[in-house]
């Protein structure tokens, strides 16, 4: 079953690790850019109905009562199997709570990142590990137990003592789905555009190194595992039977639409992608434009590969892709980056470390 995603990328602050296309924006284009978002949904020619809904960002989170009532209204086939919505600690409270309860949300995710308040400070996030805790808690008494914590190994000064201290949050909280991520160094967030130019602003000579990084990740996996928390995708941990559903649809090539500035879709066949900047999406819109400005063919058997081996369980590869990808497959089972039974690919432990370059050379072929 398809599904469907919705982007808000409005923010109360820009987090120093941010890549996204979110951001701080004025309240009069916020007002007008959700105008556009339900001008877009309300124009789409449905051919199915979804049975995932994502609102991701940004902050959808901080979408009051009577506007995200409308976003959702416009959607069809409530009562949706799983509706997930992205919040930051310390904007939670238990009338919230009911309001999401009643729309439908059955599932929140945490962008907590750290529990170490010098950590979440260089961020610039505002919540403390008792925040977090206290929301955790309004969450599960208001009836929404579904919920995931994202953390993120390589923050400016990040060490190992504080990360098993983050680790430690998690087992006390103990939800049911946690996502790790490793920084990323790159020109799109101001803290990577800080260690490219060589300077010292958001704490960006104190990055941990991309070893000690590694490292942290993996003592997450053990530590989650320990907590029966299982890896199924790179960067996600879940008990058993509360994976991501929709998440998993991206990984599994099923079909989804996607909503609002950034927002990406795929019908099986053609991927489409709508303007990046707020602003530009809801200019498009409010002037009868479509927002989206770019369909490409998918390419099948390199994203088969690319996406796929995100997965812990891999992928199958058919007799032509093994024939086809004969020549990196065995370079990378002998560097113990890849491994198999003879019909399932994955990656090991050592080629989650370094996917991408293993993904590269399916892409590049």
């Amino acid at each position: 079953m398809p599904a469907v995603y919705i982007s808000y990328p409005f923010c109360r602050q820009k987090c120093t690790y941010c890549n996204f296309a979110s951001g701080v924006f004025p309240r009069s284009l916020e007002e007008r850019y959700r105008k556009a978002l339900l001008a877009e949904i309300g124009s789409h020619i449905w051919r199915w109905r979804p049975e995932t809904l994502y609102l991701g960002g940004g902050t959808p989170g901080d979408i009051e009562a009577e506007g995200l009532e409308a976003i959702l209204a416009a959607v069809p086939g409530h009562p949706w199997l799983e509706v997930t919505i992205e919040a930051a600690p310390g904007s939670i409270a238990r009338d919230l709570v009911d309001v999401w309860c009643r729309l439908g949300v059955n599932r929140v995710s945490l962008g907590v990142q750290s529990f170490i308040g010098g950590e979440i400070a260089r961020t610039g996030r505002k919540h403390t590990a008792h925040t977090v805790r206290d929301e955790v808690a309004l969450l599960r008494n208001g009836g929404i137990t579904n919920i995931n914590i994202d953390l993120i190994a390589g923050l400016a000064g990040q060490t190992v003592k504080n990360w098993s201290e983050s680790l430690d949050w998690i087992e006390r909280l103990a939800p049911p789905h946690v996502s790790v991520y490793m920084f990323e160094l790159d020109e799109d967030s101001r803290l990577g555009r800080e260690i490219l130019q060589g300077g010292a602003r958001y704490g960006a000579r104190d990055v941990p190194s991309d070893d000690r990084t590694a490292e942290m990740y993996e003592t997450a996996v053990e530590r989650l595992l320990a907590m029966g928390l299982e890896r199924y995708e790179i960067s996600n941990f879940a008990l058993p039977g509360h994976e991501s559903r929709h998440n998993l649809k991206y990984w599994r090539l099923e079909p989804y639409t996607g909503f609002g500035a950034d927002a990406h879709s795929f019908d099986g066949d053609m991927r489409r992608q709508n303007v990046e900047a707020p602003q530009d999406y809801t200019e498009r819109v409010e002037r009868g434009e479509s927002p989206c400005i770019g369909a490409v063919r998918a390419q099948a058997e390199e994203e088969r590969f690319f996406v796929g081996l995100r997965l812990t369980a891999g992928i199958r590869p058919r007799p032509k892709e093994w024939q086809r990808f004969e020549r990196p497959i065995r370079r990378f089972l002998g560097e113990g980056l890849l491994e198999t039974d003879g019909e399932t690919l994955r990656l090991t432990s050592r080629g989650i470390l370094v996917s991408n370059e293993v993904f590269q050379e399916f892409v590049d072929i």
